[in-house]
């Protein structure tokens, strides 16, 4: 049963935020025994409730048939307000429970793997030295799968290259800065026998890398002397850049990696920059990403203002 609609009537609505969070979960699942299971409702108990959503808006929102349930063009219209408000119901309550009882805050974020071998080790010692008390939970990963589990509020940001981010309306940016990049090898490499290095000497070693944007990989392809619109191959791409440092000190593989993440190794003299006599500087733009219009907890935000800060002093010595 669905209440047609009456151009001629204005109904006043009083919709609560848990009916509307019903038809969030019923667009999203498109079953009502789904949705009702996802919402800890009866399926006829939730189906009253879709019901009743219609009926006081005067319009029919999905169209129910023996395969899914599907959006009509005016429930696409609400639910898309409806999740926003739900949304932003969930962030007041977070909110007001962390003014309220002045929690700190634990803390959920991700990084990519080159923020992660180069700032997030220092952070994790201002945290244990600074906050004992707190439980920080770390995500390593490509920045497709960080920006997925940060739009499901699993994270409360993340930290990745610009560039491996599409823009999207719902992502704020805060700028970090960029990390100047090189190829580096093992002291006892044969290309370190002969002076400068040419790009395309490097490719015969096999090169090593996390995931590197496709434009980047192109122009090196191009100055590596490949033929038009042919990328830089990888002998090795893994988004775990201290496997890749280990497998460059142990063999001839030429690793691409960020200045700022091979210090270490470098001073330790288990690796080299190659004198690369043809490249331009490569450079990582480094973002932080977080959901729109949510507001950080405390702890998240002395992890965002650590990160803005170290970002800063590292695109200075780049």
């Amino acid at each position: 049963m669905h209440a047609p609609h009456n151009p001629t009537k204005n109904p006043e609505i009083n919709m609560d935020l848990r009916r509307l969070n019903h038809l969030v979960a019923l667009a999203d699942t498109r079953n009502f025994s789904r949705a009702a299971t996802q919402c800890h409702l009866s399926q006829p108990a939730f189906s009253r409730s879709v019901q009743a959503a219609e009926e006081e808006l005067g319009l029919q929102l999905f169209d129910r048939n023996a395969l899914e349930v599907t959006c009509t063009d005016a429930g696409a219209f609400v639910v898309e307000r409806a999740r926003k408000l739900v949304f932003d119901s969930r962030c007041l309550e977070r909110d007001v429970s962390l003014y309220r009882e002045r929690l700190i805050g634990d803390l959920a974020f991700g990084v990519g793997p080159y923020p992660a071998a180069t700032m997030m080790p220092g952070l994790l010692m201002e945290l244990r030295t600074r906050f004992p008390g707190i439980n920080t939970r770390v995500e390593v990963n490509n920045a497709n799968y960080l920006a997925e589990h940060l739009r499901s509020e699993e994270l409360d940001f993340f930290l990745a290259n610009i560039s491996l981010v599409p823009s999207a309306p719902d992502l704020a940016l805060t700028r970090i800065g960029r990390l100047s990049a090189g190829f580096y090898a093992r002291p006892a490499h044969p290309l370190l026998q002969q002076g400068k290095t040419t790009a395309a000497q490097l490719l015969p070693f096999g090169i090593a890398s996390v995931r590197v944007p496709e434009p980047i990989l192109v122009m090196l392809g191009a100055l590596m002397g490949l033929e038009q619109g042919r990328p830089m191959p990888l002998t090795i791409e893994c988004d775990d850049l201290n496997l890749l440092k280990t497998i460059a000190m142990a063999t001839d593989t030429v690793l691409a990696c960020p200045d700022a993440g091979a210090v270490q190794e470098v001073q330790g003299k288990r690796l080299v920059r190659l004198d690369v006599s043809d490249l331009p500087p490569v450079y990582n733009e480094m973002g932080l990403f977080a959901l729109k219009g949510r507001s950080h907890s405390p702890m998240a935000k002395f992890a965002v203002d650590y990160f803005v800060k170290t970002g800063a002093e590292q695109a200075a010595l780049s």
